[in-house]
């Protein structure tokens, strides 16, 4: 059996799919308040699934979504390149250029 999962305060934490099943209704709660911020569930020592906050798996969806939108990541290295080359401006600055132009 793996260790107890909800003992320690971990980023990433296993359980058996026995454990998970005995305890399925508390782990929202219990994945916020670990400070754990995954779970593997294993079945016979391999993981066969993954739980996580709701609100990194939309993280990862929109991650996904901006890898894959080629005008987004064209824009994003076009964006890191400017700040390589120094092309940037501070707050201050693009504030002091707005209030001339109004």
């Amino acid at each position: 059996m793996a260790h107890s999962a909800l003992d320690r305060a971990d980023t990433s934490v296993e359980m058996t799919m026995t454990e998970f099943r005995q305890r399925v209704t508390r782990l929202p709660e219990e994945l916020t308040g670990e400070g754990w911020t995954s779970l593997a569930v294993t079945r016979r020592g391999k993981p066969v699934l993954a739980v996580i906050p709701w609100g990194l798996y939309e993280s990862i969806i929109e991650t996904m979504e901006i890898l894959g939108d080629e005008k987004m990541m064209a824009a994003l290295r076009q964006s890191v390149e400017d700040v390589k080359a120094e092309r940037v401006h501070t707050i201050e600055e693009m504030r002091r250029e707005l209030e001339m132009e109004s």
